[in-house]
């Protein structure tokens, strides 16, 4: 059933189910978003901002903590991603956009009986990707949780691999994205680099070849 009127945050950036996510708020629009939010205890949705517009599927956050407030009104939040959501209608009688919204679960399909050894492989090629490429501590899992695939992808600062695992609606099917986007991190780096060292620049500061991929924090 839709729910009326959820805010939205429109970043370049995708927040997933469970994940911890700390922001400055500093737009006046905002300000007075998150300040709803904090004060009724209410959840606002986090949306990827695109080119062409912004996503239809997103995720709401709650704040779970204020870290600091500014004397012009700036914040410094921690919210934490709790449930998945579609957009079904645009609205923007305020100064920040609000949605009609269906949240969404995953699909419950019977287990196939080659998750437990996928969710081992997908581990195994993180944690060996991770002591190549990471710079600092290797984070800890909970095995345990159903949603292993948002644990790892938390890891991951690629916008456009967390928006796809955001609308996968099975977890074995986001386990089976990310096997292969680890199994090829480095040589798809590797030839991004390649390209890079090629492609002309047309006076830009990017290449469009280069641009996947930038700016991830780790696998």
């Amino acid at each position: 059933m839709p729910v009326d009127l959820l805010p939205l945050f429109p970043l370049n950036l995708v927040a997933l189910p469970g994940a911890a996510l700390p922001l400055h708020i500093f737009e006046e629009r905002y300000q007075e978003m998150v300040g709803i939010a904090v004060q009724q205890q209410t959840e606002f949705g986090i949306i990827l901002a695109q080119e062409q517009g912004i996503a239809n599927i997103g995720c709401a956050v709650f704040v779970e903590k204020v870290l600091e407030r500014f004397p012009d009104g700036r914040m410094d939040i921690l919210c934490r991603g709790s449930r998945r959501f579609e957009v079904v209608e645009l609205n923007e009688d305020k100064s920040y956009l609000r949605a009609t919204v269906e949240f969404f679960d995953d699909q419950s399909p019977e287990d196939s009986p080659e998750l437990p050894a996928l969710r081992e492989r997908v581990v195994d090629a993180w944690r060996a990707l991770a002591r190549r490429v990471a710079e600092g501590p290797i984070p800890e899992l909970d095995m345990e949780d159903p949603l292993l695939s948002f644990q790892l992808g938390q890891t991951v600062g690629d916008a456009n691999l967390r928006q796809v695992l955001l609308q996968m609606r099975v977890e074995e099917e986001r386990l089976r994205h990310l096997l292969t986007y680890f199994q090829t991190f480095e040589s798809r780096q590797a030839q991004i680099a390649q390209a890079r060292r090629l492609a002309p620049t047309n006076g830009h500061a990017k290449s469009a070849l280069t641009q996947e991929d930038d700016g991830q924090s780790i696998p």
